[in-house]
Parts: C-alpha cells; structure tokens; sequence
C-alpha cells in the first residue's frame, strides 16, 4: 500500500542504524562464543565462572533478540502491505505505530556504553546536615528508589540502614539487582534537594533539606581490582534490627575499613558473618573501581583542559513541595511538575535526559 511507504521506509533505517550501532552482528558472535562454552561437560564446574558467563551474555541476548525481533516484525509487515487492500489500513497503521515505539525503546539502548552499565546497582543515600528533616528525606529518597525498582521488576536488597534518631534514615545501603540498573541509577549520582512545609515544624514553616546519592555498579570477577588483606581492618558487630531476630544474637555484622584509601564500608543484611564480609568486599571493591575511574576522568580532563561539569557533592536536582510542586534537574534543565509521581518513582524522563546529555558530550569528546 503506497500511503505506507514513508513509514516503512523510515522504519527500515532506524532498524539499519540500530543494528550497526547496537552491533548486532558482533553481539551474536559473541553469544555463540558464549553458548558453546556453556554446552561444555565441566561449565557448571566452576561457578564463579560460570556466572561471569551467564550475566555476560544476558545482556548481549536481550539486544539481539529484542532487535531480531522487531526485524522480523516489520518483514511481515512489509510482506502484509504488498498483498494487503485498504481494509487492512487500520491493522497496518497501528502495527506501524507499534515499530516504532519499539525502535524508540530499542535507541534509548544505546545509551548505554560504558563497560559495566549493564550491571546491578549498588545505592547509598547519606542524609546530609539538618537533622531529622534530612533524615526523613533520606528516607524518601529511598522509598522513590524501592518504587523505581518495583516497578523495573527488579530486586532490592538492604544491605545496612542506621536510622535517624527520631525520624527517618541517616544512612542507608542497598543492592538493586537488574539489566541496566547501574547503567541507570548512575545519573542520579549527586546531592539532592528537598524544600516543603516541615511536618516536623509546629509553626509550618518552609524547610530545604539535603541528601547525598551515590550509585556504584555491582563489579563481577571480571574487573582486575586487587583488595590484599593486609590493607583491611575488619571488625564485627551485633546487628541492628527487631528484636529476637537471629541478626542480634551473633556478632555477625561486618565493617571493613580498607586502610590506603580510608574507604569504610559494612553490611549486616545477611545471617553469617561470612556472608556479609563477601557482600562488605563487593561494595568495597565497587567504590575502588568508581575511584580508579575518577582519577581516570580526571587526568583525562586534565589533559584536554575542560572542567568536569558535574562532580560529586554537587547540587544535582530540586524538588520544591511548596509553594508550587516543581521537579527540576540542574545539568539537564529537565522538569516537571508532577513530583509526587516523581516521588513515586516515576524517574525515568530525568535518567534518560541525563544519559542522552552525557551521550551527546561523549560524542563530541571522540570528535
């Protein structure tokens, strides 16, 4: 049907210029490579490296398959408009509509193309000054987050949580295991700001309160970062939690204090001491790979004389309760003023503005 060729024709080079730029030929080489391993008799064997295999080729699947897919769509399609009459407009028109949301979602993927973006997202939020009115809004922030990934389907672990005194959380820690979760959550990486009527002030007065977010990605074994024992002071603690819990009874909580970089971190969500330190040594080695990068990016900037626009402990994005509802993103001047549904979750418009930001300025550093 010729009223249909523009479209069709627009669709086939977006699906082109995905392929080439998702490098769908050179995923499905690898997925090949990986499978054959994973038919071998002894796979299983090692599992450590087993699951190296597997969360490497998850990733490389849901693109070629989700591309293959639309492909395979928009051939049938195309094959439907050859034959079809103008009583089958309507089904054509709708299908078509179909692609291209599918190419859409397909693009945002490209995004994505740093080398652990594809991993799971350890969280830490940090309350900043202002007592119980940061904690309440560190502990907002993480019920945002717990809504984000809910509705993502994915799973969410704490690992520690050291509540405010009267209200709220001071610090809390979390595991958030999903594709792209890292790839994600890293654009809410920053300070965030909070101002709203205090339901802690009897006079109802207008306060601004600060929490921290740091997001690192979940590293496997595949990342060279060596942690020698030597460099650790280790100390166990009774865990935190309800009463009778079997967390209280043992000493089974971990802090590591890796003592060349000063980098403390814990965690108690586990029921064995063993199990937490394997968990404190994950998150340990995530910040010791976040701070190699820094240092990375920083010499390189250095060198092409540009100043990082966003560094950590900057102000990163607003939400202003009152006098007006407003949501607003200080890199990307992204906004809006539904920030309840923001603070239910709804982030997606503010990381995917982010990563096209900072896609856009990766761009132009290769040129």
């Amino acid at each position: 049907m010729e009223e249909f060729k523009k479209d069709l024709d627009s669709l086939a080079e977006q699906l082109g210029n995905l392929k080439n730029v998702l490098r769908i030929e050179d995923k499905s080489a690898d997925i090949a490579r990986l499978q054959e391993k994973m038919s071998a008799t002894d796979f299983w064997q090692d599992q450590s490296s087993a699951n190296e295999v597997v969360s490497r080729l998850k990733p490389l699947k849901n693109d070629v398959d989700d591309w293959n897919s639309l492909n395979k769509k928009f051939t049938e399609l195309k094959d439907l408009t050859v034959i079809a009459d103008d009583s089958y407009a309507a089904e054509i028109k709708k299908e078509i509509g179909e692609l291209q949301e599918g190419c859409r979602v397909l693009n945002l993927r490209t995004l994505f193309f740093e080398k652990l973006d594809a991993s799971s997202a350890i969280v830490e939020i940090n309350s900043g000054a202002g007592g119980t009115e940061a904690c309440d809004w560190a502990s907002i922030l993480y019920r945002m987050y717990f809504r984000w990934a809910e509705d993502k389907k994915f799973k969410l672990s704490v690992f520690t949580e050291v509540p405010g005194e009267e209200a709220g959380t001071k610090n809390i820690a979390f595991l958030i295991e999903g594709l792209r979760a890292y790839g994600m959550l890293k654009a809410e990486r920053g300070v965030h700001r909070l101002v709203r009527i205090s339901p802690f002030d009897a006079n109802k007065r207008r306060h601004t309160s600060f929490a921290s977010v740091d997001v690192l990605p979940q590293i496997t074994g595949d990342i060279d970062i060596e942690i020698r024992p030597e460099d650790l002071k280790i100390d166990t603690f009774r865990s935190g939690g309800a009463g009778g819990q079997h967390v209280n009874k043992t000493e089974s909580a971990i802090r590591i204090t890796h003592l060349p970089s000063g980098i403390i971190v814990g965690c108690q969500c586990e029921r064995s001491q063993h199990q937490n330190k394997q968990v404190a040594l994950n998150i340990l080695k995530a910040k010791l790979y976040e701070r190699r990068e820094e240092q990375r990016k920083n010499e390189l900037n250095k060198i092409a004389g540009h100043k990082q626009k966003i560094e950590w402990g900057s102000q990163i994005r607003s939400y202003v309760l009152h006098p007006y509802l407003l949501v607003k993103d200080h890199r990307t001047d992204w906004e809006t003023s539904q920030a309840i549904k923001v603070l239910d979750g709804g982030l997606d418009d503010f990381i995917y503005a982010y990563l096209k930001m900072m896609a856009q300025e990766a761009n132009t550093a290769r040129t």
